[in-house]
């Protein structure tokens, strides 16, 4: 008995998370369609026009906004950003630097500091031989 392999698809905006762009500035026809993992594979590896554009140029879902300005989602939220942004729109955000993207940059630091320091402490906690216990 051969099992009949089905091919696995995708909703549009499972698609397009996975991708780095933002679902409605896609194409109608890659919206309203389901996508397979063949056709999700062959747009990441030979990305057609419309594809190359929106990673250029934008608009950017907020995880991508968020990873280009250097803070996190919540940042984005805390600054008043709720929508999808533009290249340009980014641009003009790091060259005016306000202060809550200061002081979101400032906090990612930290955080990212914080998780090297627990990394360090569980290495060496975990290189350390374990004593005989009393």
């Amino acid at each position: 008995m051969t099992s009949h392999k089905t091919t696995q698809t995708m909703k549009p905006a499972t698609a397009a998370k996975k991708l780095g762009v933002y679902l409605e500035a896609t194409p109608a026809e890659f919206q309203e369609g389901v996508v397979s993992r063949t056709e999700l594979n062959t747009l990441q590896s030979d990305p057609p026009e419309w594809l190359q554009e929106l990673r250029r140029n934008g608009p950017h879902p907020r995880p991508v906004v968020a990873a280009k300005l250097g803070i996190s989602i919540s940042g984005l939220a805390r600054g008043g950003i709720t929508d999808a942004l533009t290249t340009e729109q980014i641009e003009t955000l790091k060259t005016d630097n306000p202060e809550w993207l200061q002081q979101e940059r400032a906090t990612q630091a930290g955080v990212r500091k914080e998780a090297v320091r627990i990394k360090e402490k569980n290495a060496a906690r975990d290189e350390k031989p374990e004593g005989p216990r009393s």
